[in-house]
């Protein structure tokens, strides 16, 4: 059975390209259709608890898949399977990026995915707009969640509190409860305890040495990691706006790249803060801090998904009937949309524009393209990836790379 779960995860973990949607997709087909491992039942049950965690929920997905074939050592096998791929691609990039980053071929190449990357986030932003909009009430949530980031700055994890919030208030009378009943709690607070006391084990060794670097980088990315409801996309604003204005870790154009090359690997769009922290630690002190951040990084993002799994998946039954839980989810969800289309408005005015400013008014902060800085090439490629992704409907990874050779053609002319 073990053979089998590496072999069907380790699959898994490699063609896990283009996003949660295709990710989910491809775990239905493998685990649902092609194995009895899951039933249609049990799958979207775990698909729905999945959505309710902060953090990856195609790697959780599988996490769960593993954990009910083969309990915690399925779950680890499972999981790690899911990321490991991608983290290794991650080091390779990183570490080529902080090398040769600044060349101008390298930068034309990064146009190109960067460019792309502004019509998959569009792409992400409909696709989930379809699934969560479906009242007027989840509309407002999406719109004052967009008016909130964009126009305010509130911070993101409030928006998703809020959104949470008047969801549980505002659930619908027609939501059934089960009578599926609560298990034992013991067992779960338990799970708990001993994978916090795991997942802080080495932010207290860093403490001891009192390496502030890398103390900063494991405590932002464990509090990334519990406010990442929505997935990546959704906390990619916020992620921006701490790590290149509170920390100043990378720059505006650094982490544009970072989620270009993010897009190019298997494995969950979250990967993204290993490429951060790498190139971070790089700028500090080389590659020995930029492979340790890395790691720590990597540590910090995923130790909390497997905590969830392990110990919330024997309550899925019970979660599933509650109607103030799936009504604070169903909102959540409807405020992802506006953070996304907050980010989607953000990433293009970046990538499209050379320059932009930050306009204030009282206690709104917008910001504010130079119309005149407008960069002819992203705009062809953007408008390139956007026939050949939401009009012709070519695989994402196709017409990534398609756009970053154009893009490094075009800065070879």
């Amino acid at each position: 059975m073990i053979f089998e779960l590496f072999r069907v995860f380790g699959r898994i973990g490699l063609l896990s390209f283009g996003g949660p949607a295709a990710q989910i997709a491809l775990m239905h087909k493998e685990l649902v259709e092609d194995r009895p491992w899951l039933s249609e039942d049990e799958y979207l049950k775990a698909l729905s608890f999945c959505m309710i965690l902060p953090g990856p929920e195609a790697m959780q997905l599988a996490t769960y898949a593993g954990w009910k074939r083969m309990g915690v050592i399925g779950g680890l096998i499972a999981g790690g399977l899911f990321v490991i791929p991608g983290a290794l691609v991650i080091v390779l990039l990183a570490l080529a990026y902080g090398t040769y980053g600044e060349l101008p071929l390298v930068q034309s190449f990064f146009m190109g995915v960067k460019a792309c990357v502004v019509v998959i986030v569009i792409q992400a932003l409909i696709k989930i707009a379809k699934r969560a909009l479906v009242r007027s009430a989840h509309i407002a949530i999406a719109v004052g969640a967009f008016i909130a980031l964009f126009f305010f700055a509130i911070p993101f994890p409030i928006v998703v509190l809020t959104a949470g919030i008047i969801g549980a208030i505002s659930k619908s009378p027609n939501q059934v409860t089960t009578t599926a009943q609560l298990p034992s709690l013991r067992k779960t607070v338990v799970t708990v305890l001993i994978g916090a006391v795991i997942w802080a084990a080495p932010l207290v060794v860093i403490a001891l040495t009192n390496h502030q670097f890398l103390l900063d980088i494991g405590l932002f990315f464990s509090t990334l990691a519990v406010v990442t409801f929505g997935g990546a996309y959704a906390v990619l604003a916020y992620m921006t706006q701490e790590v290149v204005v509170s920390y100043q870790w990378l720059t505006t154009a650094q982490m544009m790249d970072a989620l270009g090359l993010a897009e190019t690997t298997p494995g969950p769009l979250i990967l993204v803060t290993q490429f951060v922290g790498m190139v971070a630690g790089m700028a500090k002190g080389g590659i020995g801090l930029a492979l340790i951040a890395g790691v720590l990084t990597l540590w910090v993002t995923f130790v909390p998904c497997f905590i969830w799994i392990f110990a919330g998946a024997p309550l899925i039954d019970w979660l599933d009937g509650r109607p103030r839980l799936r009504g604070a989810l169903a909102a959540i969800t409807a405020a992802v949309v506006g953070v996304i289309a907050n980010l989607s408005l953000w990433f293009a005015l970046h990538v499209i524009f050379a320059k932009t400013t930050t306009l204030h008014w009282g206690a709104m902060t917008v910001i504010w393209p130079s119309l005149t800085t407008v960069q002819p090439v992203a705009v062809t490629l953007a408008t390139m990836s956007g026939i050949l992704l939401l009009w012709k409907n070519w695989s994402l990874p196709l017409v990534l790379f398609i756009s970053a050779i154009a893009g490094l053609m075009l800065g070879a002319l």
